[in-house]
């Protein structure tokens, strides 16, 4: 993804979320006298790993270009109980109404991270590539997907726009694999195809139709394994499917190229923060 692309997406998303929590105006910070100063520092509640200061510091940015963030670690840092991430100084105004839309992008792109490391290290060692989905939260697609990267996995297709993946639903439109694997080749020849294959038969009839990478969709460790020695690599294999965090490494020493994991950026617990004000 283009640096610029992502710095399109995060100011989009802050001044979006800016404008949903403010609307018309913070009628509680406007209580704080225009030209009263404030201090405040970011702690950390539980293990983490850190994601998101950009859109932390762009929040701030967009409200009030005099409050200052001195950060004391870096993205991608494992992080801990107790531990002082940021402090801010700046007009006591701005800092409130900003408060919680900050929290809420590092809470959330750094439960994706952690989400993520756990995940990476999991198969740490074998030659696989763990990768997220589309299933992401809506209007957080960059944003999650950089995070994901952060903790050390890989990104799939960013949409439906950039890559070819062939479901059971476009196989039952299109009226077989090898028609929707011919289409596509056509409609898009510099573009890898991928289509979704649920049982033997299927792998074979998507090899035949020159198909680039197969998705093998719940298939157990053992019949991955199979699919392994038969493909003989002459297509990318990724799995899906039933595979967890205490199950993945059974599935990555099967030999296959791919894990693709929803759990990523699907079902995100977002890391424990919080914003202390100097007396």
């Amino acid at each position: 993804m283009l640096l610029e692309v992502l710095d399109e997406a995060l100011l989009h998303s802050v001044r979006e979320a800016l404008s949903e929590d403010i609307g018309g105006g913070d009628i509680t910070a406007a209580l704080i006298p225009a030209d009263e100063q404030a201090s405040a520092t970011v702690v950390c509640r539980e293990p983490a790993v850190l994601c998101g200061m950009a859109w932390f510091n762009a929040v701030f940015a967009e409200l009030d270009t005099d409050i200052i963030v001195t950060w004391a670690v870096k993205e991608a840092d494992a992080i801990h109980p107790g531990q002082t991430l940021c402090t801010l100084s700046g007009p006591a105004a701005p800092i409130l109404t900003g408060e919680r839309t900050a929290l809420n992008f590092l809470q959330t792109l750094s439960g994706t991270a952690t989400r993520a490391r756990r995940y990476a290290d999991a198969v740490k060692g074998l030659p696989v590539r763990i990768l997220d989905t589309r299933k992401t939260i809506p209007g957080l697609r960059q944003a999650q997907k950089y995070a994901v990267r952060t903790g050390g996995c890989h990104n799939h297709r960013m949409g439906l726009y950039d890559g070819i993946l062939i479901k059971e639903n476009h196989i039952a439109s299109a009226g077989s694999i090898h028609a929707a694997v011919e289409s596509a080749k056509q409609a898009n020849p510099d573009i890898p195809v991928e289509v979704e294959v649920e049982n033997e038969d299927q792998v074979n009839e998507a090899l035949q139709a020159g198909v680039d990478i197969l998705l093998l969709d719940n298939f157990t460790p053992a019949a991955l394994a199979g699919v392994v020695k038969t493909v003989n690599r002459r297509a990318k294999l990724e799995a899906s499917g039933g595979i967890t965090l205490d199950n993945i490494r059974e599935f990555a020493a099967t030999g296959v190229d791919f894990i693709s994991i929803g759990d990523l950026t699907k079902d995100l617990q977002a890391i424990d923060l919080s914003m202390r004000f100097s007396s």
